[in-house]
């Protein structure tokens, strides 16, 4: 039987499939992007797709501790976009 790769939603603190989580990237030029193929380099957090995790997220700083380093409002921005894209 084939292992399913679980991560930790940075919002709710819930283990979840890595398919069913987005996953931020801040990589060693010291830029924020969402990895929508899930490969790409640097340090990985996850969030559920919904707005209310991103909201707890953002709350409670969860981002901000996975990658210990302040986050602009423009990322969250971008990640509430997405989210609501789908």
């Amino acid at each position: 039987m084939k292992k399913i790769p679980t991560r930790k939603c940075t919002g709710c603190s819930e283990m979840k499939e890595k398919k069913e989580l987005i996953r931020i990237v801040y990589n060693n030029k010291e830029q924020f992007r969402i990895d929508f193929i899930g490969k790409e380099p640097g340090r990985g957090a996850y969030i559920c797709k919904n707005i209310e995790c991103l909201q707890k997220a953002q709350k409670i700083k969860g981002l901000e501790r996975s990658f210990k380093t302040k986050i602009s409002k423009d990322i969250y921005e971008e990640l509430r976009k997405e989210i609501k894209n789908g």
